[in-house]
């Protein structure tokens, strides 16, 4: 019995140390790794296990609004085609404006081998210099006259040297379908064009956002606190604000949801979501039972893995067109015990706003507890003075 044991014991840490021995294939510990480190850079782990070299975090949405997100593996683009429109939209510019110039060009020169073709097959090149023939395609030699007549018919800019006969009628339908077809293609590309000039994504530029989110107390409230403003004179009509939380978890049944989305409420319930942009105005958030920042105090925010993505919305004055403007918060964006300074003030019978202290904050002295612990403490009796709350331990 004694020798039997000892030969399990031996067995086991030997399988144990084979097992720890036991290189993996380099395929294996590659997509491991990343697969690892990918998950404990969304869930905001704070295992030992799960540093990295790069502690930076990859954004939801940048600071000017551009969402960091990469469609891939779409099988059927198909669907890209049936809306062309939107598509030609959504091009670059140097993109479009190949597309643009390519349009006219394959035109021109579909037809204008047509054209070709056509005086060929009715010999009218061959007695181009005959002033008895009566030709279909007049002065057409070669293919560069014809690509000249193409051009001229489909852009109306004939000069009298070239032009299509009424000797054959096949001529006079050929140009009916080139007159056609240049208006087509004039009325998309032009259409495209103008909508892309015109869309309000440039009037988002004027609109800005502070660089730190701060939180502070507001009539003995925890509030989330965070700047807008308008550069512009004309002012956005219908002005909505809405904010949404992003952040990675995992469920009490094992299954990881990266990047989930939470609502922030900004006053939907009271309208205090509708903004008049015409000063630059604090957006409040206040921190409440129904908030996702309601278990989080000054220390959990320094370990949290969070993002702030801020939504305004309105339609431009000047164009009647919808513009929307985003940007966004991480945690070490987001200032605990700020609060922010004013820039507004009376100068000559006007209000001045001094857009240099738009982003300024000072720091206010300020309980590090969150809203779920100040809310025991108060109900425990803690209720005056304030530093009694903060050394209380819940």
């Amino acid at each position: 019995m004694h020798r039997n044991r000892h030969f399990k014991r031996f067995s086991s840490q030997r399988q144990s140390t084979l097992r720890g021995s036991m290189p993996l294939a380099p395929t294996e510990k590659r997509h491991g790794a990343k697969s690892f480190r990918r998950r404990c850079k969304l869930l905001g782990d704070e295992q030992p296990l799960c540093v990295t070299t790069n502690n930076q975090r990859q954004r939801y949405v940048t600071k000017d609004g551009k969402c960091r997100v990469n469609l891939g593996h779409i099988k059927d683009k198909s669907r890209f085609i049936s809306d062309i429109f939107t598509t030609l939209v959504d091009l670059k510019y140097v993109w479009f404006l190949l597309v643009f110039t390519a349009c006219y060009i394959l035109t021109w020169m579909s037809f204008g081998g047509i054209y070709f073709l056509g005086a060929w097959l009715r010999d009218d090149i061959a007695h181009v210099h005959d002033s008895q023939w009566q030709a279909c395609f007049e002065n057409v030699d070669g293919f560069l006259s014809a690509l000249l007549l193409s051009l001229e018919s489909q852009r109306t800019i004939g000069y009298g040297t070239r032009r299509v006969t009424a000797n054959c009628p096949e001529g006079v339908v050929l140009l009916m379908s080139q007159s056609i077809t240049g208006s087509i293609i004039d009325a998309v590309m032009v259409g495209c064009m103008f909508v892309k000039i015109s869309r309000p994504q440039q009037r988002a530029q004027t609109l800005i956002f502070s660089k730190h989110c701060v939180i502070c107390e507001r009539d003995e409230k925890l509030c989330l606190l965070f700047r807008i403003g308008d550069l512009r004179e004309s002012h956005m009509v219908d002005a909505k604000i809405r904010a949404k939380l992003i952040k990675s978890r995992q469920t009490k049944e094992g299954e990881f949801i990266p990047l989930e989305q939470s609502e922030i409420n900004l006053g939907y319930d009271t309208g205090g979501d509708r903004l008049l942009l015409v000063e630059p105005q604090t957006i409040t958030h206040i921190i409440n039972h129904s908030s996702p920042f309601w278990e989080v105090g000054a220390k959990r925010l320094k370990r949290e893995i969070l993002e702030i993505i801020v939504i305004l919305e309105g339609i431009v004055e000047a164009s009647g067109m919808t513009c929307q403007a985003r940007t966004s918060y991480t945690q070490d964006e987001i200032l605990w015990g700020h609060r922010f300074a004013s820039c507004i003030s009376l100068e000559k019978g006007a209000f001045l706003v001094d857009y240099s202290g738009f982003d300024k904050t000072f720091e206010v002295q300020m309980c590090p507890l969150s809203a779920r612990d100040r809310s025991r403490n108060s109900m425990m009796g803690y209720e005056s003075p304030p530093a009694a709350r903060c050394r209380h331990v819940s």
